[in-house]
């Protein structure tokens, strides 16, 4: 799993195969989660979009301003293309450890599906999940929603989101897909569900990660 860190393997995994694939969720599964504290008229990044279909679905279910940010240029200039006649949704190669052509306070939700912890999997991963969240915590409006869908349980988790000031985050679960076979009721819970992060950035909330 450590290769999910570094951005030579999503290049060379997005030339092998550019057909879309979604980690953990498809929009159904979290929609009524994300709908709840993320409105159709709003401003909403999605950070390390990939070739996912959730911007698409979300599209299509009303949400019409969805910025897709992602480092990988192969998988960038194939979704630019795909959705070219999408106006509103846009893709734009970027590193979300360091966003500086957005600007501070644009986004009322941003979005991360399995990119907190695709970052976890590398080297350096504490402190660049710490430049990532310092990001994400910059370019969202106060008031506004970072909602990150995770495999990774509390414990192993929220210790980067509450380092974050300004930050009032609350976890939910929701089932995995099961693929049509059923979870056997002796299975740990904590097996056969993902985690949805929901961090609301207070109206004065500093934007900076708090020391260690």
């Amino acid at each position: 799993m450590a290769q999910y860190g570094k951005a030579e393997y999503w290049e060379e995994r997005y030339q092998r195969d550019p057909e879309p694939f979604d980690w953990y969720q498809r929009w159904a599964g979290i929609k009524d989660i994300v709908s709840e504290c993320v409105h159709q008229n709003q401003k909403i990044l999605m950070v390390g979009a990939g070739n996912s279909r959730l911007s698409e679905e979300m599209y299509e279910d009303g949400y019409r301003d969805i910025l897709n940010i992602d480092i990988s240029a192969v998988v960038t200039k194939a979704m630019q293309e795909k959705y070219a006649e999408k106006p509103g949704l846009v893709y734009q190669q970027g590193n979300i450890l360091d966003m500086k052509d957005i600007p501070d306070c644009s986004f009322d939700a941003v979005i991360d599906k399995g990119t907190m912890d695709s970052i976890l999997c590398g080297e350096g991963s504490t402190h660049n999940v710490q430049a990532m969240l310092k990001e994400i915590a910059r370019v969202l409006k106060p008031g506004g929603n970072y909602i990150s869908i995770s495999y990774g349980q509390p414990a192993y988790r929220l210790s980067y989101i509450q380092a974050v000031s300004g930050w009032t985050p609350r976890v939910v679960t929701v089932q995995k897909p099961m693929m049509g076979l059923t979870a056997t009721a002796a299975g740990d819970e904590k097996d056969n569900v993902h985690y949805v992060y929901i961090c609301h950035k207070s109206e004065g909330g500093a934007n900076l990660v708090s020391a260690q």
